[in-house]
């Protein structure tokens, strides 16, 4: 047995002891040595196995003390309901998401709303560093003109990336993008044509919308549950009665539900799309962000008939001024390429090359076990706040990894009325209308908790619930 699944045993099992409270919040665990004693295994293993349980937000380390069980307010929300399934149609959304864009990019307003992490939760300085190398040492290069399918440096970093999503793929088989829509954009394009009808989870990446909207496609939503992803039992139903081209969705940490699929749902979902002759699109730009890393692997993972087109970006883990993503299409790859050698060529050539140096210098893992954690308190603080702060019944969603949390307020609430009036202190959401091409989310809003928890952000989530019982009680005197 290898020293990697030793120290997860070990981890699991004291998880388990936690949860089940033979250690209590604010006790303290068994010491490094101890354990090691009791198990006969190495210190480091043991360490291992704590940093683990740090990264899961379960225990805590106190200088010159040791490790104590992290004390936390317990979490009673609700999670949010599950859609209903509705008709297909053409995206008659557009318009009111870009007003609601617009309207959020104000300056000087708390970012609340876009699914950007702040700037700090970035490794600046490491990219400044590979980005000056580059322009400096290799600026012929640099300077030129990149094609498809993209650097070949970058593209092997990509492949070894996606080793722990269960994907085993050969550099040549990754076309670099800019970023992860670019890459969904080209992907349905070659997949479907005007006219035709893609089923997307409900509530969906806005994203989604617009670029069916712009290629002319049928959408039809398919609800999902806030903890295991898209209903296969609504999916089937759809696909019995309509003709789907092709499904997009998110099986690690969907946006915005946060939503995991487990892999034995993932294996069913992937023998319907066989039964019904469709494609998947998986848009996996969260899956590294999981808070337990491999616990879930990637849908293309279980692909064996070439079905899943999958593609993702380092903007929600490196940046996303850097435009670098990637599809991995399989058989669709030479009509990928083809489209993009006759729009884009390829993305920007000084960034592939410094991302694909940051990569070869090894801080890429570390950087992404940092930022877990941080999102990890994030997550929770956020969630508790607005547990404190919001009306009564109001429902929260349970990520297992990412920044964003979608939250269900009372229906007499309207979120749009609340974009609003947030807008005027200072503050933007994303409201749940523009998550949809139905009415269903009117009382909903996406939460971007990518941003520190400190006074600051605090203040917003109070000054957010205040305005939400205000219209809670404005709904209530109406009815």
């Amino acid at each position: 047995m290898t020293s990697l699944l030793l120290y997860q045993r070990i981890a699991q099992q004291l998880a388990e002891d936690i949860r089940t409270g033979v250690y209590r919040p604010g006790e303290r665990v068994p010491s490094v040595r101890k354990m090691s004693a009791q198990l006969s295994v190495s210190h480091a293993t043991v360490l291992q196995a704590y940093a683990n349980l740090e990264d899961q937000g379960l225990i805590r380390a106190r200088p010159q003390s040791g490790f104590y069980v992290h004390q936390t307010p317990a979490l009673t929300a609700a999670t949010p309901d599950i859609a209903r399934v509705e008709l297909p149609g053409l995206v008659t959304r557009s318009s009111i998401i870009n007003q609601v864009l617009i309207e959020s990019r104000r300056d000087g307003v708390i970012p609340l709303g876009a699914a950007v992490p702040h700037v700090d939760y970035f490794p600046v300085r490491a990219l400044h560093q590979q980005l000056a190398k580059v322009t400096r040492f290799h600026s012929s290069r640099a300077f030129g003109y990149m094609f498809t399918p993209g650097h070949e440096p970058l593209r092997r970093q990509v492949a070894i990336r996606m080793r722990d999503a269960g994907v085993v793929v050969d550099p040549a088989e990754v076309v670099i993008t800019h970023g992860c829509v670019d890459a969904m954009q080209m992907s349905l394009r070659v997949l479907t044509k005007p006219g035709d009808l893609v089923a997307m989870e409900s509530p969906i990446y806005y994203g989604q919308l617009q670029v069916a909207d712009l290629l002319g496609l049928k959408v039809i939503e398919i609800p999902s549950d806030p903890i295991t992803g898209v209903s296969l039992e609504a999916l089937q139903l759809a696909a019995n009665q309509w003709p789907i081209k092709a499904l997009i969705l998110t099986a690690r940490l969907s946006n915005p539900l946060g939503s995991t699929v487990p892999e034995e749902r993932q294996k069913h979902l992937l023998r319907l799309a066989s039964d019904y002759d469709f494609n998947v699109i998986e848009d996996d730009i969260y899956g590294e962000l999981l808070f337990d890393p491999g616990s879930t692997k990637a849908l293309k993972s279980h692909d064996r008939e070439g079905r899943v087109v999958y593609c993702s970006s380092f903007s929600k883990t490196l940046s996303p001024g850097v435009r670098i993503g990637w599809v991995v299409a399989g058989k669709h790859q030479p009509e990928i390429e083809r489209l993009q050698t006759f729009s884009t060529y390829s993305a920007c050539s000084v960034t592939q090359m410094g991302v694909a140096a940051y990569l070869e210098n090894g801080g890429y893992d570390r950087h992404l076990r940092y930022v877990r954690q941080e999102y990890r308190k994030n997550l929770s603080a956020f969630q508790l706040a607005v547990q404190q702060y919001f009306p009564a019944g109001t429902q929260i969603s349970r990520p297992k990894g990412g920044f964003v949390l979608w939250v269900s307020l009372p229906a007499r609430v309207n979120t749009k009325d609340l974009h609003l009036r947030a807008l005027q202190q200072g503050i933007s959401i994303a409201p749940g209308l523009i998550f949809s091409n139905t009415e269903q989310f009117n009382h909903c809003f996406r939460l971007n908790c990518g941003i520190p928890w400190d006074r600051e952000s605090e203040r917003a989530l109070m000054t957010l619930g205040l305005l939400a019982n205000q219209l809670c009680q404005e709904g209530q005197e109406a009815f």
